[in-house]
C-alpha cells in the first residue's frame, strides 16, 4: 500500500492499510477465486489517471505514443467520477488504485476497497485475465478483436461489474456503518 502524488495523507494511508488488512480475508472467503498479489495505491483523481494509463500501457505492450496521450487525456477527463480501478499487471499481479477525493469517510472507502478486491479476485479466474488484457489491447489499438469477440468481452465485463456491486455488502464486515 502506498500513495501517489499525495502529500500530507499519512493518517489516511494508515487507515487504508488497516482497512485493507481487514478486507482481504473477508473477500477471500466470500468470493470464488484466489487472491493474486495486489498493490493498492491511493491517489488523487489526476494521479489516478496517470497511474491507470501507465499500467494499462505496460500491460497492453506495444502502444503508440499518440494512443498513450489520447488514453491519458480520456482518463483525466473521467478521473473525477471514478472512485477506484483495478488493472491487471504484466507481471501477473493486480494494481488497485483508489481516488481518495471520492471517499469522505471510512465507510465509503471500505465499500470501494471491497468492490475493487472483488475485481482482483475475478482476475484470478480461468481466462478472465487474458480476456481483460485482449480487451485492453483492443481499446488501445494494439490488437483488434472481432465485433463478436468485443461484444462478448463487454458482456463479461458487465457481468463481473454486477458481481462486484452485489458483494459490496461485505464492507459492513470491515466497517459496520458501510454499505
Amino acid at each position: 500500500m502506498s500513495t501517489h502524488k499525495l502529500p500530507g495523507y499519512g493518517a489516511t494511508l494508515r487507515t487504508a492499510k488497516r482497512l485493507a488488512e481487514e478486507a482481504v480475508p473477508v473477500v477471500e472467503r466470500a468470493v470464488p477465486g484466489k487472491m493474486p498479489e495486489v498493490q493498492i495505491i491511493l491517489a488523487t483523481g489526476r494521479g489516478m489517471a496517470e497511474l491507470v494509463t501507465a499500467a494499462e500501457v505496460e500491460t497492453a505492450g506495444d502502444v503508440d505514443k499518440w494512443v498513450q496521450a489520447r488514453a491519458l487525456r480520456a482518463a483525466k477527463r473521467a478521473a473525477d467520477d471514478v472512485a477506484g480501478r483495478t488493472i491487471p499487471l504484466a507481471d501477473g499481479g493486480v494494481l488497485v488504485v483508489i481516488n481518495v477525493e471520492q471517499h469522505p469517510n471510512e465507510a465509503t472507502f471500505a465499500t470501494t476497497l471491497v468492490h475493487e478486491l472483488v475485481h482482483a479476485m475475478q482476475l484470478s479466474r480461468k481466462g478472465v485475465r487474458d480476456r481483460i488484457v485482449s480487451g485492453l489491447r483492443h481499446d488501445l489499438g494494439v490488437e483488434r478483436l472481432s465485433c463478436r469477440q468485443n461484444r462478448e468481452c463487454e458482456r463479461c465485463l458487465e457481468q463481473e461489474e454486477r458481481e462486484a456491486y452485489s458483494r459490496e455488502y461485505l464492507a459492513r464486515r470491515v466497517v459496520p456503518s458501510a454499505a
